[in-house]
């Protein structure tokens, strides 16, 4: 596996462990990082996250993880012993929530084509 990937995953992991377990603000949603881009020279990663719950619970969710961007990333750069703090960016990915509405959808015309 290319360095890049192999600390694309370490990102993961520890923004995941450092939401779940550090960060105690009660407005946060259940949260599930769900990717991490990191560019070529490993400066910029964008971390993909999806929140179970109603739209107010991803809003107040991207307001705490906005807030906390600084503190998770100093801790993951103090975990992963990197010579310089990669930049975060949270974007919340949504693609889980359509997956489910397209099963929705699909589920409704299979039951409207198996009554007639």
């Amino acid at each position: 596996m290319p360095r890049r990937e192999r600390v694309a995953e370490a990102i993961k992991k520890e923004v995941s462990l450092i939401i779940h377990d550090e960060l105690k603000d009660p407005r946060i949603g259940f949260v599930t990082i769900t990717r991490v881009e990191l560019s070529p020279d490993l400066r910029n990663a964008k971390i993909y996250y999806s929140v179970l719950g109603k739209e107010e619970s991803h809003k107040k969710t991207k307001l705490v993880l906005d807030s906390a961007l600084g503190y998770v990333r100093s801790l993951v750069a103090q975990r992963l012993n990197m010579r310089f703090a990669t930049e975060l960016m949270f974007h919340e990915d949504r693609s889980t929530e359509y997956s489910v509405h397209i099963e929705e959808i699909i589920n409704e015309i299979k039951e409207q084509h198996g009554d007639k």
